[in-house]
């Protein structure tokens, strides 16, 4: 009898695709795209996906949408994606992986201050246990850091953080 995968296993299963391509940016931008290019790099990342979700949607949003779609894509795409792999080219992947899981940290900051809400207690010790631990896995051994690589990673994930809120 052939397994039936439930609803739960199919989302899990389509949850897990997200974090395993996302992973691949390091190794890819490292090993496979020409050096030192952040924005062709950011352009091969993204056109695609836009192409794709055209032809898949054949629509175009309405014109009341533009000005906020124009703010998502720059945080989300425009200044996150050369923002990542510069720091992707400059840092050791670890350290790019340290100041990336900074994420939820800066959205419960930027929840805060641009719209007064607070995340609760409960979720700031994971998000901070988080990048603790993702740090001592990193830090074991002796890291080069890089100034303009360290400030390109972390406006990135500040930009994609904002992108979020």
């Amino acid at each position: 009898m052939p397994y039936a995968m439930t609803d739960r296993a199919r989302a899990t299963l389509l949850g897990a695709i997200a974090p395993v391509v996302w992973g691949t940016t390091y190794a890819v931008t490292t090993e496979l795209l020409p050096p030192d290019r952040p924005m062709t790099a950011a352009l091969l990342r993204a056109a695609p996906a836009g192409v794709l979700l055209l032809l898949l949607t054949r629509q175009i949003p309405p014109a009341g949408w533009w000005g906020r779609l124009v703010v998502l894509a720059v945080l989300n795409i425009g200044a996150f994606f050369p923002l990542l792999f510069l720091g992707a080219y400059r840092l050791p992947g670890g350290l790019a992986a340290v100041v990336g899981s900074a994420q939820p940290l800066i959205v419960a900051a930027v929840l805060l201050l641009a719209f007064r809400q607070s995340t609760p207690a409960r979720q700031l010790l994971w998000a901070v246990l988080a990048v603790t631990g993702v740090g001592l896995a990193v830090f074991a051994g002796p890291v080069t850091v890089d100034a303009l690589g360290i400030t390109a990673a972390l406006a990135g994930t500040a930009s994609m953080a904002t992108g979020w809120c």
